[in-house]
C-alpha cells in the first residue's frame, strides 16, 4: 500500500520528542507546557460528584447550559461584551480541538491564513488541510512585537484570516489595545475572519490587563475567541476549551464541531460550571499566582549565563544562551538534556523560517522544587 501523506511537514512534535528525551535521561522538564500541581480540590470534587451523579453520557452538542451561561457571565464581567448563551458559545474538546474546527469552518481551498511566527504548531497544519496557505510574518525579536506595516502589505484578495496569539506562546508577548485598533483598521470592510487564541488570557503581568478580542467591539463582530480551561484550572489533561463568536460564524464553526468531536466530557462541563458558580474569583488570581512563580524563576536564575528576556505574559520564559554554546537551538536543546539535565524547547520548530538566535523555551508552571532543581542545573552551564 502507497500512502501520501497529506501533511508532508509533519513529524512528531518537538513537545514530545524533548519530553521523551526528559524520560530517557531523567532530566528536570520544563518543556512541555503543563503544570505540575493539580487543580483546585475543590474542582476534583465537583468532578467526582458528577460522575457519581451519572453525568457520563453525551452532553449537548454545543456545551452544557449550565456552564454556557457561566461562560457568558464571566465574558460579559471581563470584557463587557454581552454574548448569546445558545447561539454564540460553544464547549470544545480543548483549545486545540476549537482551532481546527474554526480554520475548518471558515477557511477554503486555495485561500491564505496570516500567521504570526514563531507560532504555535497546530496552526500550519490545519491549514494545510483545508488546502489553504498560511502566510507566515516574523515577530520582531526580541519584543516579538507586531510589524502592522508587514500585516498590511501581506493582505491579498485571498486573505481569509488572521491568526492572532496573545498572551503569545512561546515569547509571553501581549498585545496592546492600540495593536488592536491597528488589526481593526486592517480588517475593515473586508471579508477576513480573525481567529483569536486567548488560552492564556489570565496570565498577564505587572498590572496589565488582557486585550482581549471580545473587548474590542469591531473585532468581537468577526472574531473566533478561543479560550481553554485546562490553562486556567491546571488541567490541561481534561481538554475542555471553549470558543466564543458572533452567531454566524458560530453556526458554521459547529458544523464542524458536530463531527469532529460532537461533545465535550460531560462530568467536567458541570464540575466547571459549578466551580465557576460558587468560586468566580479563581481566574482573577492567577495573574498574581503566576507572576509570583515568574519572579521567584527568574531570580533563581539570574546567577547562570543565561539571558532573560521579559515575560509580559503566559507562563514561558524565553533565555539567550549564546554566553554558553554556539550550537543552533535544536542541537544545544538535546545536548541540555543529555548532559545539563534539563528539557527545554527550541525555537526553530515555531517558525517557517527561523532567525539566527539562541533562544530556549523554559516552562515555569512548576513547582518550587521542580523550579529549584532545574535552576541548579542551568546555573552549572
Amino acid at each position: 500500500m502507497i500512502i501520501e501523506t497529506k501533511l508532508p511537514k509533519v513529524g512528531t512534535t518537538i513537545f514530545s520528542v524533548m519530553s521523551q528525551l526528559a524520560m530517557e535521561h531523567k532530566a528536570v522538564n520544563l518543556g512541555q507546557g503543563f503544570p505540575d500541581f493539580e487543580p483546585p480540590q475543590p474542582l476534583r470534587d465537583a468532578l467526582n460528584r458528577a460522575m457519581n451523579d451519572s453525568r457520563n453520557q453525551y452532553a449537548p452538542m454545543s456545551g452544557t447550559a449550565a456552564l454556557r451561561e457561566r461562560i457568558a457571565s464571566k465574558t460579559e464581567r471581563l470584557y463587557g461584551r454581552k454574548v448569546d448563551v445558545d447561539n454564540e458559545i460553544t464547549v470544545t474538546s480543548g483549545a486545540t480541538e476549537a482551532l481546527f474546527a474554526a480554520i475548518a469552518a471558515i477557511v477554503r481551498a486555495g485561500e491564505e491564513v496570516i500567521v504570526f511566527d514563531p507560532a504555535y504548531d497546530c496552526y500550519e497544519p490545519a491549514i494545510d488541510l483545508q488546502g489553504a496557505r498560511a502566510v507566515h510574518i516574523p515577530l520582531t525579536v526580541p519584543t516579538f512585537a507586531v510589524d502592522w506595516q508587514r500585516v498590511r502589505d501581506a493582505v491579498t484578495p485571498k486573505t481569509r484570516m488572521i491568526l492572532i496569539n496573545s498572551p503569545h506562546n512561546p515569547s509571553g508577548a501581549v498585545l496592546s489595545a492600540a495593536d488592536l485598533d491597528q488589526l481593526a483598521a486592517i480588517v475593515r470592510d473586508t471579508d477576513i475572519v480573525v481567529l483569536s487564541d486567548e488560552v492564556y488570557e489570565h496570565i498577564v503581568y505587572d498590572g496589565a490587563r488582557h486585550e482581549s478580542m471580545l473587548r474590542h467591539p469591531e473585532l468581537a463582530e468577526r472574531s473566533i475567541v478561543i479560550s481553554s480551561f485546562g490553562k486556567t484550572y491546571h488541567c490541561t489533561g481534561w481538554k475542555v476549551g471553549y470558543a466564543v463568536a458572533p452567531r454566524a460564524l458560530s453556526a458554521e464553526f459547529r458544523k464542524v464541531h458536530q463531527y469532529l468531536t460532537f461533545c465535550t466530557f460531560h462530568p467536567a462541563q458541570v464540575a466547571f460550571a459549578e466551580f465557576l458558580a460558587s468560586d468566580p474569583a479563581h481566574y482573577l488570581e492567577l495573574p498574581a499566582f503566576y507572576q509570583a512563580k515568574r519572579d521567584r524563576f527568574r531570580a533563581l536564575l539570574k546567577p547562570s549565563k543565561l539571558k532573560l528576556l521579559d515575560v509580559p505574559g503566559g507562563y514561558f520564559q524565553l533565555v539567550d544562551y549564546s554566553a554558553i554554546s554556539d550550537r543552533d537551538d535544536f542541537t544545544f536543546s538535546k545536548w541540555l538534556v543529555q548532559h545539563g539535565g534539563v528539557a527545554a524547547v527550541p525555537l526553530t520548530p515555531f517558525y517557517e523560517t527561523a532567525p539566527q538566535t539562541r533562544l530556549l523555551r523554559l516552562c515555569f508552571a512548576k513547582s518550587d522544587a521542580t523550579m529549584d532543581a532545574a535552576a541548579e542545573r542551568l546555573c552549572r552551564l
